[in-house]
This record gives C-alpha cells, sequence and structure tokens, in this order.
C-alpha cells in the first residue's frame, strides 16, 4: 500500500478510536473517521490473541494491506480507518478475507460504485 495511504502515528489512531464510527462483520472491526485530507488512510491493528507468531500477524496483516490496495480506487477520499482483527481470520485464505473485507466496506458504505 501506498505510504501515503497509511495511518501510522499514534494520535491519528487515538482520534478514529475517540470519534470514529464502529463497523463489525465476522472476523474484523472498521472503526472510520473523517481527515479532511485528499487521500484515505488505512491501519492494522493484529495483537497476539491472534498469534503469539509475528510471522503470522505479518502475513494477516500483509493479506489486509493489498485487499486495501485493491480496492482503493473505487473508496472515499479524506477518510481514516482502523481495521481491528478478531480471533478466527487467521484461519482464513486470500479470497475469504476479501470477501469479509469487502461486505464490511460495503456495509460502512466507503466504496463508490
Amino acid at each position: 500500500m501506498p505510504k501515503i495511504n497509511r495511518l501510522t502515528k499514534k494520535r491519528d489512531f487515538e482520534k478514529v478510536f475517540k470519534k470514529g464510527k464502529r463497523f463489525g462483520k465476522d472476523f474484523l472491526v472498521l472503526k472510520l473517521k473523517e481527515n479532511n485530507l485528499k487521500e484515505s488512510r488505512f491501519g492494522f491493528i493484529i495483537s497476539r490473541k491472534i498469534s503469539k507468531r509475528a510471522v503470522l500477524r505479518n502475513k494477516i496483516k500483509r493479506r489486509l494491506s493489498e485487499i486495501v490496495k485493491m480496492e482503493l480506487k473505487k473508496m472515499k477520499k479524506g477518510i481514516d480507518a482502523a481495521l481491528i482483527v478478531c480471533p478466527g481470520l487467521e484461519k482464513k485464505n486470500f479470497r475469504e478475507m476479501e470477501e469479509i473485507l469487502n461486505k464490511l466496506f460495503k456495509k460502512a458504505g466507503i466504496i463508490n460504485f
């Protein structure tokens, strides 16, 4: 995912958590907040509850990042989003993750068709 589309700073995550709207679907939770920028930014939160192995957590993060990157052109501009992974997603393959994430984006209303 391009660097401009990454949510990295702690204060940005805190703003999303304090003032953002929450949407949930299967093993993912999405927190959204408008950011008044020209680009949308995404951050991923994968705790050790998912797996104690960093390799597996990073694999999930890479997959989610790739899915977001593919859908970025269809999404609304000017939002900050934090994706929180819940236990169970590590058992899903790429296509299943893609399906869950797309349904979540539709539910949140951030995909333009």
